[in-house]
């Protein structure tokens, strides 16, 4: 069995020893940064299946971090943070975190929030040697030529249209934010007010069969924006 790969980044030396050696005994592949200077293009360059992110970090912050990595990195990211402010909580959900966790650190509460993590990652079977491809149940996404099937049938999506359900399908069971969204694919920042996102995510759900009031495939998630659901496509 492929041993999954996790990088933590935490300067609190001690701490990262430990979640080190406790993720080695549960058959993790683990590198271990100690600062977030060289974070965000070591984590691109590797592709790890997990990171372990501090908040908190010299050099280049942990919500910095996954803003750099967000786009381009497939894996998941967990953050870990002492902080029990809910906007850090928020802020980090919305730049494209997958979860966090407070410190301080349960080890097997955390290993169980990162196989948790793992087994969503797995719905989603885009290959390392095809990453142009992305297939949950009856969806399929080719972004090499921005193609959508569902259940046998081609979706007519507009390149944008496709632009954003790949997006989404990217950073699966991750709630991305307006902002995030705009950003990302409009290369703006949101002003509270541009509905395209939004008019977007609409008729998508119409196409995907998902038009009904409380949408299950694409979902609204209040306050931080809309949510792919890797299970709901079988």
């Amino acid at each position: 069995m492929t041993q999954p790969k996790m990088i933590i980044v935490e300067d609190d030396l001690k701490l990262q020893q430990m979640l080190k050696d406790y993720f080695i005994t549960q058959n993790f592949d683990v590198m271990a940064l100690n600062d977030g200077s060289d974070a965000a293009q070591i984590i691109l360059d590797e592709q790890p299946d997990i990171v372990l992110l501090d908040l908190m970090l010299p050099v280049t912050d942990g919500l910095t971090i996954c803003r750099q990595t967000r786009t381009l990195y497939r894996g998941k990211i967990l953050i870990l943070t002492a902080s029990d402010d809910d906007f850090d909580h928020v802020a980090g959900l919305e730049i494209g975190a997958d979860d966090y966790v407070t410190k301080p650190i349960k080890p097997r509460v955390l290993l169980a929030r990162v196989r948790s993590l793992l087994r969503r990652q797995d719905n989603a079977t885009a290959s390392i040697d095809n990453p142009d491809l992305l297939n949950f149940g009856k969806l399929v996404l080719k972004n090499k030529y921005k193609k959508c099937e569902f259940a046998g049938a081609v979706l007519p999506l507009t390149d944008s249209e496709f632009d954003l359900l790949w997006l989404l399908a990217s950073n699966p069971d991750a709630p991305l934010s307006r902002d995030h969204l705009t950003q990302t694919l409009r290369g703006i920042e949101y002003d509270g007010i541009d509905r395209t996102i939004d008019n977007k995510v609409v008729r998508l759900r119409k196409l995907l069969g998902d038009g009904n009031a409380a949408a299950e495939k694409v979902q609204t998630i209040r306050g931080k924006g809309y949510l792919f659901v890797s299970t709901a496509w079988n």
